[in-house]
């Protein structure tokens, strides 16, 4: 009986993998461009608890993004974004999140900053506004 369980067990795996295309090696990544209006600045920070991405500046049209493999614990990315005079408007969320019991492959996360507010999309639907300025 132990034998018969193995067996299915190595064969469920394999079909598995076989599904998969071999994607449990594509890393996860996280897309910001920016949309903003002409003459404007977006600036990028974004961290984990185990990187500081540091600071970046985009002009319209640009993008940056930064890719990574889920981590057994958890993975979460945080992102501050500001535009305008100064850098004025603010806009701060949860860039990606994953990894614990789900480890992800080849997830993508796209956001968009436009002159209203952050747009996310996986990239396969049309992008929601989903966080507004402050």
């Amino acid at each position: 009986m132990n034998r018969l369980l193995c067996f299915l067990l190595a064969i469920g795996f394999c079909v598995g993998l076989t599904n998969a295309k071999f994607q449990w090696n594509e890393k996860n990544s996280v897309f910001s461009k920016s949309s903003l209006g002409r003459n404007n600045v977006l600036k990028i920070h974004c961290v984990s608890n185990d990187d500081n991405l540091g600071f970046h500046f985009l002009r319209t049209g640009e993008t940056y993004d930064f890719s990574f493999h889920d981590s057994v614990v958890r993975s979460e990315f945080y992102c501050d974004l500001w535009q305008g005079p100064n850098f004025k408007f603010h806009a701060s969320f949860m860039a990606y999140e994953g990894g614990g019991l789900i480890v992800h492959y080849g997830k993508k996360n796209y956001w968009d900053a436009r002159e209203d507010g952050i747009y996310f999309t996986h990239g396969k639907e049309i992008p929601k506004l989903e966080y507004k300025w402050k």
